[in-house]
């Protein structure tokens, strides 16, 4: 099941006011329920990461991250992750690992 991507700002906000959250070093989860049958990912690296480069491989890392719980999602979720700095600087099982934890103490993995 491959989810879509969330693209408009305002779904991006709804989830930063009014959707539940979980942050560590490396990265920051944002979630909430949908109703629009289907699960929703958005990405933001912020300039404070560094260079072109560093933000994509921080995307990338997420990303990858992601594609490994993508199937085990126990609902229809609209779901932002935000990179933080020291995401560039570890290695992917780590956000891999925070990435999983978060997801399990929001309930949204199975």
């Amino acid at each position: 099941m491959k989810s879509k991507a969330l693209k408009e700002n305002k779904d991006f906000r709804r989830l930063y006011y009014r959707g539940k959250s979980e942050a560590s070093s490396s990265l920051v989860t944002y979630v909430m329920k949908n109703r629009y049958g289907e699960t929703r990912v958005g990405i933001t690296t912020g300039k404070k990461i560094g260079g072109a480069v560093e933000r994509n491989r921080a995307r990338r890392v997420i990303r990858a991250s992601f594609s490994e719980f993508e199937n085990n999602l126990s609902g229809k979720y609209d779901i932002v992750f935000v990179a933080r700095t020291k995401t560039t600087q570890v290695k992917m099982q780590t956000v891999r690992a925070e990435m999983e934890m978060q997801l399990k103490k929001l309930g949204v993995l199975k």
